[in-house]
């Protein structure tokens, strides 16, 4: 790539973080090998996801392209949807807007609260080949998976959810009693997971309150992660576990989830936040702060 210095916002959603360029004027893709280099929490700007804001084929307000943190482009990021229909709204004064991802569309429309949005993630897929799986289970409800001795295992029978990525949950009654650092890339890339999975330890403390944990596909151990806590709402639900609304407990923060039944979709609602305003050059792949965010404005206006 030539040299060139293009502006980016850092955002985050309970702490699930991003980069986010706009590249509906002039387009910008990036290499695997740059976007992790950018990644690194060490010696890049550090972030969850990539997400690049593009001309959306079909007409809607925007398409969003995200890559993780590896480099790898992925289909599907609840909390990244969030923070990119805020963005949207802000921009064109609206309270409702279309965002196209390689999952489909999504809707993002403005919720009760400052900067708190609410997605529609539309309709889970629950069907072995739909996840997918590498075999087939009539009920995803809890598949034969399990990590440690076969006579005592750590951690076994997981529900199995897509939403527009695959998720693996495993309910525990302690989310803190598992080294999700050490099994969680074990169960990402096992073999039942063609596609891999994101895996999340869930425990029920309380009616329709459920603490989350995530090992998240292609990042690793993550503050928050939107679909997982879809998944996990969707998962506790079907299994009469919950009702259809949940609010899912992430370290990161709450996340409300609710299953709806009129139409089998699944709506999320988060804060959102504008962690700094930054540019990078693309020759030496520096990056510097160029602006602050949601917690300087708010506190000048509050002065």
């Amino acid at each position: 790539m030539a040299s060139e210095t293009r502006p980016f916002l850092k955002m985050n959603g309970l702490g699930n973080d991003f980069v986010v360029w706009d590249a509906r004027v002039d387009p910008l893709r990036l290499s695997p090998e740059v976007v992790a280099r950018l990644g690194d929490r060490e010696t890049g700007i550090g972030f969850d996801q990539m997400i690049t804001v593009e001309r959306s084929s079909f007409g809607v307000d925007a398409f969003m392209r995200i890559h993780n943190q590896n480099g790898g482009e992925v289909s599907a990021c609840g909390n990244a949807t969030r923070c990119i229909g805020r963005l949207l709204m802000e921009e064109a004064g609206k309270d409702l807007v279309t965002i196209e991802t390689a999952a489909g569309l999504l809707h993002a429309f403005d919720a009760e609260g400052p900067h708190t949005v609410t997605v529609d993630m539309g309709k889970p897929s629950l069907e072995w080949d739909q996840i997918p799986l590498a075999e087939e289970f009539a009920d995803t409800r809890a598949i034969e998976l399990q990590i440690g001795p076969i006579d005592d295992p750590v951690l076994h029978t997981p529900a199995a959810v897509s939403m527009g990525n695959p998720h693996a949950i495993f309910w525990v009654d302690d989310v803190e009693g598992y080294e999700l650092e050490r099994f969680g890339p074990l169960l990402e890339l096992h073999p039942i997971f063609p596609e891999g999975a994101n895996i999340s330890l869930a425990h029920i403390f309380d009616e329709d309150q459920i603490r989350v944990k995530v090992w998240e596909r292609g990042v690793g151990l993550t503050l928050a992660c939107g679909t997982a806590a879809c998944a996990v709402g969707v998962a506790a639900a079907r299994d009469s576990k919950t009702g259809r609304k949940t609010t899912i407990h992430l370290p990161g923060g709450p996340i409300g989830i609710e299953w709806r039944e009129s139409d089998d979709h699944v709506l999320m609602t988060g804060l959102t936040e504008v962690e700094f305003e930054g540019e990078v050059d693309f020759e030496t792949l520096s990056w510097r702060k160029t602006g602050a965010g949601d917690t300087s404005t708010e506190a000048e206006a509050a002065s």
